[in-house]
């Protein structure tokens, strides 16, 4: 019986560690012009973090095709 409330446990806690909460996060960019650096910030809403991270890197190649290596975004 003790065997089994601790396996249960052991599942729950798996379980809990594999899923993915959905939060907002904040994606800021930096582009470095020759008259200094510009900051930018985007909303990512009710994502979770690999999706925030994807948004963040297709912002970043976004602007890179704008203006080539000159961006560089974060969450």
């Amino acid at each position: 019986m003790k065997t089994t409330k601790v396996l249960t446990v052991i599942a729950l806690l798996g379980l809990a560690t594999f899923t993915s909460c959905k939060k907002n996060y904040t994606c800021t960019c930096t582009t470095v012009v020759a008259a200094g650096s510009v900051n930018e910030t985007h909303s990512i809403d009710n994502a979770t973090y690999t999706d925030a991270k994807k948004s963040c890197n297709n912002y970043e190649d976004q602007a890179n095709n704008a203006l080539p290596g000159g961006t560089t975004c974060h969450l």
